[in-house]
């Protein structure tokens, strides 16, 4: 019996192969994370489960019961040998990863074959297969990892059943009690075993590719998480070599280049001494991988380096793109091309991609910076010529009769256009400087029109320390005189309100002017309106700028009724304290 036992047990070593096999199938992948199977990878599992059960019985042992003599291999049989196999391993795995119905279909397959092969046993061994299916299917659970100690109780549950099979079926009773004295033990612990052997070989091949994965996914985001930054500014020499030293130091490549369209950026590694940074392309297959935009491998002889026993015998260059374009190449370098694994071509691939995509993004933050100056320089524009010549008249007017007031309003036009000027450097401003860029319009609205408009401030002094885009209350204030109080010709009244209110900054304009319609003050700050007196660009843009920066709850609120006023507020998280 103990015989026996070592002997099925270094059968086991044809499972190793099998298991290893397996890891290689989509289908068995999808098994083993207990993944709906459809009718095509279910007949697929069926059919490889069922032959793998069928080499399990040709790798057993033929037992004769008159002799006692075993057979290494198994063959056709006589009427008193039966076989000392592992078939229910593959069927028991069908149907704890598959289901029954894959563990059915594994098990009729391997239990028909058992039966052609005859033998006392054959009916009951094949009907036993069968059971063994629909019994470990039983067992299956979705979404559940199938743990190594249920795979071996399983599997001798499954032996110990073929076992009574056999004692049930088989005749004469003798044989067959002879047979499972001498089988029963060995091909209990054995295939109990080797079902926890299949499974753990499997769990740990894939656990070791999802480690290796793991480790590489770790590194490509310390990379990106290096790199952002520098590539922030584009494709630059200065970018690309700090870039290439990064790459160079986390992958243990021989060197890292590099390149533009036309010339070397930067080449870090062995080599720099003859391939130089600041230096025209040389190699035509670097060429070749712009014009094709695809990876390519580069052996010592299509690198054309120059110098004898250049230490770089093989390279992997990689096209950069920029919006579809290619800008540009990466390139690895190694000593040969042994060094140059599948595992390295996916991760260079990865990076490729990685950094194509974080010059984009620089590209697309350039033209947002650009798109947004633009938005400013349009709020700038709105300062319409007759506001500057109907202010350059009032001061004229007030020179002789009342020279300070003058002098005070001048100070204030300055102001005004020193604010004006300067906000496209500015990505953010205080809501203090944004009060006196305001109050220095608004002087210069309260001389113009001395009994039409009466300004009242509300403001509460902490609240001004917080930030908000510039050319942001201005607008607004602006509307509130040229639209709502067109046709106001006494006591006009603009209200500013400026409050903390539940961590934010909480900023009002009220006016008691003419107002508008409801439709209009719900439309106006979703898009442009076109109409006599006004497109509502400036609300329009305000409203965006605000909602980009802080969030749709920021934007600009309305509320109007015709002739009766005006309100439009808005908010700005607080920022906290540290």
């Amino acid at each position: 019996m103990l015989t026996l036992l070592i002997t099925m047990v270094e059968r086991l070593g044809i499972l190793v192969m099998i298991a290893f096999i397996l890891t290689r199938f989509p289908f068995f992948r999808d098994m083993i994370y207990q993944e709906k199977l459809n009718h095509r990878q279910q007949l697929t599992a069926i059919i490889f489960f069922g032959f793998f059960g069928i080499i399990g019985t040709y790798s057993g042992l033929t037992l004769s019961t008159n002799n006692l003599e075993i057979s290494r291999w198994t063959s056709d049989l006589n009427a008193d040998e039966a076989i000392a196999n592992s078939r229910v391993i593959g069927v028991v795995l069908a149907g704890l990863l598959g289901g029954y119905k894959v563990g059915l279909g594994a098990g009729l397959i391997a239990g028909i074959h058992r039966f052609t092969l005859g033998g006392f046993t054959g009916i009951a061994c094949g009907l036993a297969t069968i059971i063994a299916g629909v019994l470990s299917g039983v067992f299956y659970r979705k979404n559940k990892i199938v743990k190594l100690k249920k795979a071996f109780f399983i599997g001798a549950l499954a032996e110990m059943l073929q076992m009574g099979v056999i004692l049930l079926l088989a005749r004469p009773l003798e044989k067959a009690w002879t047979l499972v004295e001498i089988i029963g033990m060995p091909m209990i612990l054995a295939n109990g075993l080797g079902c926890a052997l299949f499974l753990l070989i499997i769990k740990s091949v894939i656990n070791e590719e999802e480690k290796a994965g793991a480790m590489q996914a770790q590194k490509t985001l310390r990379i990106a998480e290096k790199t952002l930054s520098y590539l922030r500014n584009g494709l630059t020499t200065n970018s690309a070599k700090i870039v290439c030293h990064i790459l160079h130091n986390e992958l243990n490549t021989r060197a890292v280049a590099m390149t533009n369209l036309s010339e070397i950026l930067a080449h870090v590694g062995l080599g720099h001494d003859h391939h130089r940074s600041d230096s025209p392309i040389q190699t035509e297959i670097t060429m070749e991988a712009i014009n094709k935009g695809e990876i390519i491998i580069a052996n010592q002889h299509s690198i054309h380096c120059r110098v004898n026993g250049c230490p770089l015998g093989a390279a992997v260059i990689a096209p950069l793109k920029q919006r579809g374009e290619i800008i540009g190449t990466l390139k690895f370098y190694f000593r040969t091309e042994k060094e140059i694994t599948p595992v390295t071509m996916e991760l260079i691939a990865g990076l490729s991609s990685l950094l194509s995509n974080q010059l984009e993004l620089a590209d697309a933050d350039k033209s947002y910076q650009l798109a947004r100056e633009a938005e400013i320089k349009a709020l700038q524009a709105q300062i319409s010529p007759h506001f500057l010549f109907n202010t350059l008249n009032t001061i004229l007017s007030l020179v002789r009769v009342d020279p300070a007031k003058a002098r005070k309003l001048l100070v204030s036009l300055s102001h005004f256009l020193r604010q004006n000027l300067s906000v496209t450097t500015q990505n953010v401003t205080t809501l203090e400087q944004e009060l006196k860029h305001v109050k220095a319009y608004l002087a210069i609205e309260e001389a113009r029109f001395t009994d039409k408009l009466k300004v009242v401030y509300d403001i509460e002094e902490c609240a001004l320390l917080e930030t908000i885009p510039p050319l942001t209350l201005q607008p607004i204030v602006e509307n509130a005189i040229k639209h709502g109080m067109k046709d106001t010709e006494r006591d006009g009244i603009v209200k500013i309100s400026i409050h903390k209110q539940n961590r934010a900054a909480f900023v009002k304009v009220e006016d008691n002017g003419s107002g508008m319609s409801e439709e209009r003050s719900n439309q106006i700050c979703k898009t442009p309106i076109s109409s006599e007196v006004g497109n509502g660009l400036a609300l329009y843009n305000v409203n965006r700028r605000l909602t980009i920066m802080y969030g749709n709850s920021s934007g600009l609120q309305i509320k109007s009724q015709l002739n009766k006023g005006t309100e439009i507020c808005f908010s700005v998280p607080c920022e906290e304290v540290s």
